[in-house]
């Protein structure tokens, strides 16, 4: 297999190996706390067109992702064969992961009482404490030791708390 699309490498077996490379799901908590502060920020939206926004969201994204990682990698001249496309589709897929469980937050969180607001800084916190789980995860299958995954813990809770930040600014 061409080792310019590196999840399609051939000298490992698919179903055993261990995954390490958690970036889209990092990406796709962040973008789902993007969102979700953004979508409160401007508006009291019904939750159901919040939580129909943060799944199109992160299809559209992955979809983005799965074009360009494919585009970007492609030899001159070679066509794309369609097992690098589910390839690429299944790598990037922790982008479209990452976005449900803030959006299943927001679905159930008139079960809790909670208000359009209260709901909102719900899924918020939702993603991003998943952002940082992801993080974690990855740099500890990866191999980091313990300082080296606070610190990539402590990088992703400063860019959720940016958001956080930016949420609570804008007074909503």
């Amino acid at each position: 297999m061409n080792c310019l699309f590196p999840w399609l490498r051939s000298d490992r077996p698919r179903r055993s190996v261990s995954r390490a490379d958690y970036a889209g799901a990092v990406y796709g908590s962040l973008l789902a706390s993007s969102v979700i502060a953004t979508a409160s920020a401007v508006g009291d939206f019904p939750r159901i067109q919040v939580v129909v926004l943060l799944l199109v969201t992160g299809v559209v994204f992955w979809a983005a992702h799965v074009y360009a990682s494919l585009a970007g990698a492609r030899l001159v001249g070679q066509p794309v064969g369609w097992a690098e496309v589910r390839g690429a589709a299944r790598h990037e897929s922790l982008i479209v992961q990452a976005t449900v469980l803030p959006a299943m937050a927001l679905a159930v969180s008139p079960l809790l009482g909670l208000e359009v607001k209260g709901a909102g800084w719900l899924a918020l916190a939702v993603a991003v404490a998943q952002q940082v789980a992801w993080a974690l995860l990855g740099a500890l299958k990866a191999g980091a030791s313990r300082s080296q995954a606070a610190v990539e813990g402590t990088v992703n809770l400063t860019f959720g708390l940016v958001i956080v930040a930016a949420k609570a600014a804008l007074g909503h």
